[in-house]
């Protein structure tokens, strides 16, 4: 009986010792899964896919997340034309829905984006604004503060309409083809031009907006081009636009003109060798998502004391094409 209860008393000691190894283990991988953070969700939203700046962001973009994946995971979208407002929205609110924890947007309208990220920023999502610098008054109508990183889009559209402007006579006529009218980079891009065109001693007849569209731009531009017969420099405020401006102004056969585009996309290259269009604009667009991601990432992981970023702009011209 006694060598009986020793026996079970043996037992009873080696439970308690496996048990408290097991528990131990089941302890320690509780911790490890404690530990394991989800790499946090940051959803870039850009303007029109249809343009090649905005693909150039996004394939960017990819890349740098492919590089480090462990990190983050990139949700990217954009929408079918510069002036669909009403789906960028959608997009904001799609996100927040899918609760990602940072949004880097290049907004296709400075004002109406604003509600659609105020309530991003009330669910605790991160926003940064990219290319397009958000509405400081309604940003401050709603108490919210956004960062911003981008271009001095006035001092890009000095240069190149200075540039430009130099080729021609004081007095020529000029007209200025300007993106969507309430986004701050096309009025920015049309401050500087307009400076630019005071400076030269030009004549300013005309300025219409073509929203960044190609064909738009044609169409306006063939009408101003019969209105206009002496014109002589066709300011455009970004490639897409001047683009079609030297579509227009080739079916019309005006060799006579100067164009000047902005953004420094790949499509303008071959008409800048053939002297169709002058000169563009670098404003290095695709790092403009990097800048962004890595904004927000430094603002997910605590540093809050954000400040807005300005980056470069370098006047491109056909001789640098080849360097």
């Amino acid at each position: 009986m006694i060598a009986v209860r020793k026996s079970l008393k043996d037992w009873v000691g080696v439970w308690i010792v496996v048990s408290a190894v097991l528990l131990g283990g089941c302890a320690d991988s509780s911790n490890e899964q404690s530990q394991q953070v989800t790499a946090p969700k940051v959803a870039l939203i850009m303007k029109s896919l249809a343009n090649e700046f905005f693909v150039n962001m996004q394939r960017s973009a990819e890349a740098h997340q492919a590089q480090q994946p462990e990190v983050y995971t990139l949700v990217a979208n954009g929408i079918k034309n510069e002036s669909d407002l009403a789906q960028q929205v959608a997009l904001v609110d799609q996100m927040i829905a899918r609760g990602v924890e940072a949004i880097v947007i290049a907004p296709a309208d400075s004002r109406a984006l604003v509600p659609a990220l105020v309530r991003a920023l009330q669910a605790g999502i991160h926003v940064v604004n990219i290319d397009n610098r958000l509405a400081t008054e309604v940003l401050a109508e709603y108490d919210a503060q956004i960062p911003y990183i981008g271009p001095s889009n006035r001092e890009g559209a000095r240069l190149v309409a200075e540039y430009v402007l130099a080729k021609h006579e004081p007095a020529s006529e000029v007209f200025i083809l300007e993106g969507i009218p309430t986004a701050a980079n096309a009025k920015q891009r049309k401050a500087g031009f307009e400076e630019a065109i005071a400076t030269a001693g030009m004549t300013l007849v005309d300025s219409q907006s073509a929203a960044w569209d190609q064909t738009q731009a044609a169409q306006v531009t063939a009408a101003v081009l019969n209105r206009y017969p002496n014109l002589r420099i066709i300011l455009a405020a970004n490639d897409n636009m001047a683009l079609g401006a030297a579509s227009a102004v080739n079916l019309a056969d005006r060799t006579d003109l100067s164009i000047a585009g902005f953004d420094n996309i790949s499509a303008v290259h071959p008409l800048m060798r053939e002297g169709r269009i002058d000169a563009t604009v670098e404003q290095y667009g695709s790092q403009f998502a990097i800048f962004g991601i890595e904004f927000a990432l430094e603002m997910i992981a605590g540093n809050v004391h954000m400040t807005d970023r300005t980056t470069a702009v370098k006047l491109v011209t056909p001789a640098d094409l080849d360097q």
